[in-house]
């Protein structure tokens, strides 16, 4: 698929773009086959943990292993429409099960390696998945709970043997590497490829069908946001089961044929390791959480060769603006935000040639009608806090999915009045730029204000005592609620009165004096799922015990 002819310029692609989504597509034949065929080169940069060894691999090993696999699976009895739970790292092993998968027609289901027995049993029994495929790491947490998951009946372990398991390599071998697509199903691009699941901020995990063509959709994120081009070496920091490495590692730069590093680092973050690949494999185009952009500016980035990349992205939560600044003058970058959900591709962003405004989400991505709305899916004056939503139109959005996987009626709480409400809130400024304020179930009502609690984090991560933080609300007879800061302090720092109260008056500075926390707890951990995001629902309920 050719996208070299598409305008990038913001102000024109607004208008201009448009992308015609097929009846039929699949990811795995359509568009890794296709690079294969036409032009084969570097698909995947997979470095190995010590930073040593570095294997390129081309579309072509991955059209032939993907081949071999969906020839397995065929074998093995999945049918079209089966679940596969898939466990595993960053590792290229990952990207044959993942297109092996979509070529046989079996729904994958990434899951990141942070998963307990218990996470996989719930979404094992939630999906009614027939198979598991997972490293051998997993192993053990699966045998646990086999008899708890009756649906189960194919373990595939990806790295070496294990008794009552198939071995990956083995099942490689034996398979042939020739595929007869006529004998595979012709994919719809509405019929499910993927599914993700949410993290679980406010409750159970939620299952989130991805289609076939919502692989293609990503071609917006690589080709607006990310500015992906075919020379590029880009790298995401992303685990591989969550949805933020279907856009930062699989569908956008696939889609565009832009060599992508696969680093399967340690658990424990290595600034210094990241620092020095930047430099070594070229990397031009780097996207990472907030949180390692903070790491980042605490090191001297004068030592390193930083001097390839020409284009920085971040998501996930807004960024400070300290570390934008240090980053900026060693890279001459300035770190682009982006937002999306598992449930779309990346709708609104900061864009080359566009002026980064810091602390903003930026603008709509080309081909979405996207907004800040009221409960009546009215579109809020500027200023005004209301609901990100997405227009639905016709044809339908590309790369928005359609409803949680519940076997139920459809989800009127998140489609509704012609919108899709993402269950976030902004507020828009006078040209357009969106600001990102909270979780609609997270604001806070006090004395008649509505404040976000990021906004009041925002201003507490800038106190030097303090390493991280969460805002709630906290009922209160008088205000309705009161700000409720739990707090964890960084090194060096001890819980005081005097020191709650130099933490208050530093936000009273910083931001608007309604917004300061009237009760500050100092916390040794915030309770958080397994993605790394606070559980405020948990922290909502200890406030109001307390």
């Amino acid at each position: 698929m050719d996208f070299s002819s598409v305008e990038r310029d913001y102000g024109k692609a607004r208008t201009s773009y448009k992308l015609p989504m097929p009846d039929y597509f699949n990811f795995g034949f359509d568009v890794i086959d296709d690079w294969a065929k036409r032009d084969d080169h570097t698909a995947v940069i997979a470095v190995s943990r010590d930073g040593e060894t570095v294997e390129r691999i081309s579309y072509s090993q991955f059209s032939e292993s993907s081949n071999r696999f969906a020839n397995a699976l065929r074998t093995l009895g999945l049918e079209t429409g089966d679940f596969a739970c898939v466990v595993v790292g960053r590792v290229p092993a990952w990207y044959t099960v993942l297109f092996g998968c979509m070529k046989a027609g079996v729904v994958s289901m990434p899951g990141t390696n942070l998963l307990t027995a218990h996470d996989i049993a719930y979404r094992v029994n939630h999906s009614g998945a027939r198979a598991v495929v997972v490293t051998s790491e997993h192993c053990a947490k699966v045998d646990s709970i086999r008899a708890e998951c009756p649906s189960l009946n194919t373990f595939i372990v990806v790295d070496g043997a294990r008794d009552g398991w198939l071995s990956l390599e083995a099942l490689l071998a034996e398979a042939s590497p020739d595929l007869d697509r006529a004998a595979f199903p012709n994919t719809r691009s509405t019929d499910m490829m993927m599914a993700y699941f949410t993290s679980g901020t406010t409750s159970m995990p939620k299952m989130v069908p991805r289609d076939h063509g919502s692989g293609l959709a990503h071609a917006a994120t690589g080709l607006f946001w990310m500015d992906l081009r075919r020379d590029d070496v880009h790298w995401s920091l992303t685990d591989t089961g969550w949805a933020k490495a279907a856009w930062g590692i699989l569908f956008p730069q696939l889609l565009l044929g832009t060599p992508t590093v696969l680093y399967n680092g340690d658990a424990a973050f290595n600034a210094d390791m990241h620092l020095r690949l930047i430099g070594k494999l070229k990397v031009t185009t780097f996207c990472a959480p907030p949180t390692v952009f903070r790491l980042f500016a605490q090191q001297d980035l004068t030592q390193y060769d930083l001097s390839s990349l020409r284009r920085s992205l971040s998501a996930g939560e807004p960024l400070n603006p300290e570390a934008m600044r240090v980053w900026k003058d060693v890279t001459g970058t300035v770190i682009a935000d982006g937002y999306g959900q598992t449930e779309t591709i990346n709708i609104v962003a900061n864009f080359p040639g566009e002026e980064v405004r810091y602390g903003s989400m930026g603008k709509p991505v080309p081909g979405f009608d996207v907004d800040v709305i009221d409960e009546a899916g009215n579109r809020q004056p500027e200023g005004e806090v209301g609901h990100i939503a997405v227009k639905i139109t016709e044809p339908y959005p590309n790369g928005l999915f359609r409803g949680y996987y519940t076997g139920e009626a459809p989800d009127t709480a998140s489609f509704r009045n012609g919108w899709y409400y993402t269950g976030d809130t902004a507020r828009r400024d006078k040209d357009g730029y969106l600001w990102f304020v909270g979780r609609s179930d997270d604001l806070i009502s006090s004395a008649g204000y509505r404040i976000s609690p990021f906004e009041v984090e925002s201003a507490l991560i800038e106190h030097r005592a303090v390493a991280e933080s969460a805002v709630v609300g906290k009922p209160d007879a008088t205000r309705g609620e009161i700000v409720k800061a739990y707090v964890m302090l960084a090194k060096g720092f001890q819980p005081s009165d005097e020191l709650a109260r130099d933490i208050q008056d530093f936000c009273r500075n910083l931001t608007a004096p309604y917004k300061y926390p009237r009760e500050i707890e100092f916390v040794e951990a915030l309770p958080k799922t397994i993605s790394g995001k606070i559980r405020r629902v948990d922290l909502r309920a200890a406030a109001k015990i307390k």
